[in-house]
């Protein structure tokens, strides 16, 4: 049985509950790249999969910065299990978005019963550093088939629906909801990064996988309005690498309250808590990371405001004027959560001594997931549509999907 979760502030609890149950094997299964087939499955019992669910769908519906608290609240505990649901809710919102109403009414079903969607957007590189796309090809009945190989592909071994990025004729970007265990679908766990390591990123193979027309939507006419789309996908990003910044901020304030210095004849051993200059330090690096939570509240209030008022103009103007306001806030929690991640999972380490590097507490995970999950989306390039928005008045641009220039 699934849980149905219906209030912004249950999602909130829920997300923290589980937080603490989580965060107790995250140094194992890092060290031990053990996958996290039960918690996966507790937060698919626990209702979270199903909180962006339309009200007049049966869901709670909830705002867009309490997503972004719960995707933060589960990343302070786990950095890879804040990042399985990432696509989950990318592609919900997808279905949102360009859906019809009987794909909608289908697949909120399937998540408000627990299924999960993963991902299989990046077409795998060639030894010449090309990418060959995955193309929608007729079959027989009216539906498409799909062949390739996809990369990155996080959540897909724990999903029951894999999203796949394929295109038309057309070169116009669509995605195929394929069940797990469609007949020519194959997920190999081979992901190898340093950092974020039980995701499961790996591959995902396709050969003549059979999809029926129902199963594919449009995706490319997300990109073809104003609209949120884009920024939502910034709003997960971000909450991932603040709540990486928080649980790393929390673990070594743990550590260094319980850590002493000198000790020596006529010294006697001090706890390092109470140096000035720790405090100092230890106190830049929780501004950085409160700056990045409020941050990621802030923008997720304005994808919200600019998603209604998007909704309710008929003006062009306004509502290109929303998407920007709503892109802009986006970009600068994402540059924000990105400084906090990579300083604070880093820095610490700097107030402590060389115990702290034991591989025995694991503590480098932090630093590991925030290096590798920050590298999807590079931070200058999100500083730059800062400033290029407040200082030229330009918004930024409204990139449709490209696997090519996808990271992860």
């Amino acid at each position: 049985m699934v849980h149905l979760i219906k209030t912004d502030e249950e999602a909130v609890e829920v997300a923290r509950t589980l937080a603490r149950e989580f965060a107790e094997g995250a140094a194992r299964r890092d060290a031990e790249r053990a996958l996290p087939h039960a918690e996966i499955e507790a937060l698919s019992a626990s209702g979270l999969l199903g909180i962006t669910v339309p009200p007049e769908h049966g869901g709670a519906g909830v705002r867009a910065a309490t997503l972004g608290a719960v995707i933060r609240e589960l990343s302070a505990a786990d950095g890879s299990i804040g990042q399985i649901p990432q696509n989950h809710f990318w592609y919900v919102d997808a279905i949102r978005e360009v859906g019809t109403p009987e794909q909608q009414a289908f697949f909120y079903r399937e998540v408000l019963a627990g299924r999960r969607l993963g991902n299989a957007a990046v077409d795998a590189r060639a030894p010449d550093g090309s990418r060959t796309r995955v193309r929608l090809r007729p079959s027989a009945d009216g539906g498409r088939l799909l062949s390739g190989h996809k990369v990155y592909s996080t959540g897909a071994l724990f999903a029951h629906w894999i999203p796949v990025a394929a295109f038309d004729d057309e070169d116009r970007h669509h995605t195929a909801y394929v069940p797990h265990d469609a007949p020519g679908l194959t997920v190999v766990d081979d992901w190898d990064g340093m950092g974020q390591r039980t995701t499961a990123s790996g591959t995902v193979l396709l050969d003549d996988v059979h999809v029926p027309a129902d199963r594919i939507i449009p995706s490319h006419r997300a990109y073809e309005r104003a609209g949120t789309f884009r920024s939502f996908g910034l709003l997960l990003h971000a909450a991932i690498d603040t709540g990486i910044a928080e649980g790393a901020l929390a673990d070594g304030a743990a550590f260094l309250r319980g850590y002493t210095k000198g000790g020596w004849p006529r010294n006697p051993p001090t706890r390092v808590v109470d140096d000035p200059v720790v405090i100092q330090r230890f106190g830049e690096l929780a501004v950085l990371t409160r700056a990045a939570r409020a941050l990621l509240e802030s923008a997720g209030d304005t994808i919200d405001e600019a998603r209604a008022a998007i909704a309710e103009t008929d003006d062009p103007e306004e509502a290109a004027r929303w998407e920007a306001e709503a892109a802009v806030a986006m970009a600068a929690a994402r540059v924000q959560a990105d400084s906090a991640a990579n300083r604070v999972t880093g820095e610490w380490f700097e107030l402590a001594g060389a115990s702290a590097s034991l591989r025995s507490l694991n503590l480098d995970r932090h630093w590991r997931n925030a290096r590798t999950h920050t590298l999807h989306d590079p931070r200058r390039l999100k500083v730059h549509d800062v400033g290029d928005y407040h200082l030229n008045g330009r918004a930024p641009a409204r990139r449709p999907f490209d696997p090519r220039s996808e990271r992860r």
